[in-house]
């Protein structure tokens, strides 16, 4: 069942007053000791997809699903780029925009709420599109994977970071990560020079996560308490998926976009 901007807006307002989680997450990931993450890509992997984007100062970075805009921020001050973040709460819209100003670069990033399938960007406008563990959340997801090929500028980048289910009929897993198939799902979106990549290393990681998670005191810390949740849901199942990085440009000829 999809989750609500509602739920979504409590699970990040929990999130945003638990300290605990957060130093878990950056010290067992690797990520810098300022970005506040509520996804699983560790600080390894952040070296990868700031390397893949390749971008430079004055260029436009969009990062769909961006939360708490850790992600976006980080690379708008490694690379001097702009970053517009949406996300469909609220709550972490608003956080994001005072991290922006907390961190000195509010006059390069904006955060505005909106949707994996209908960001509000405009067409041909961004150099770049990142999708942080999130990708599995649109509805519809060829939707999605549509909306970054719309607003990316001839040649640009799009970067998503997942799993893929090792066997897409593994009852175990949700039909929203047993969905996804990147490989073959970005170039009937449009895409060209599609790579998907193994990491099995970043999976270690987020392993190493949900085990420590669970031996942390948690009653008093509601979202302490839900990653622990998801630690026994995550762990029963591991041996299901692998974790890719996934990455993939638009044509630099004027090819229409797919129906």
């Amino acid at each position: 069942m999809a989750r609500s901007a509602g739920e979504f807006d409590s699970w990040y307002a929990d999130r945003i007053e638990s300290p605990v989680a957060d130093e878990l997450v950056r010290r067992v990931l690797g990520l810098p000791p300022d970005l506040q993450s509520t996804s699983l890509l560790g600080g390894a992997g952040l070296d990868e997809v700031v390397a893949a984007l390749d971008l430079r100062a004055g260029r436009v970075l969009v990062d769909l699903a961006c939360g708490r805009g850790g992600f976006g921020l980080e690379i708008a001050r490694r690379s001097g780029c702009r970053v517009v973040g949406i996300d469909f709460s609220a709550v972490a819209i608003e956080h994001a925009r005072r991290r922006a100003r907390v961190l000195g670069l509010a006059d390069r990033a904006g955060f505005r709420v909106g949707e994996l399938t209908a960001t509000g960007v405009s067409t041909a406008s961004a150099d770049a599109v990142i999708v942080v563990d999130s990708i599995q959340f649109a509805e519809p997801l060829p939707d999605a994977l549509g909306e970054c090929r719309r607003i990316l500028l001839p040649g640009g980048r799009v970067v998503v970071t997942c799993w893929d289910a090792l066997d897409a009929d593994d009852g175990r897993l949700s039909p929203r990560l047993r969905q996804l198939d990147l490989g073959r799902q970005l170039p009937r979106a449009g895409f060209v020079d599609v790579e998907v990549a193994d990491k099995p290393a970043w999976r270690l990681a987020e392993q190493a996560l949900w085990r420590e998670a669970l031996t942390i005191e948690a009653d008093d810390d509601p979202a302490m308490r839900s990653m622990q949740d998801e630690a026994q849901r995550v762990l029963a199942t591991f041996d299901g998926l692998r974790r890719v990085l996934a990455t993939a440009r638009a044509p630099h000829s004027a090819q229409s976009l797919p129906p």
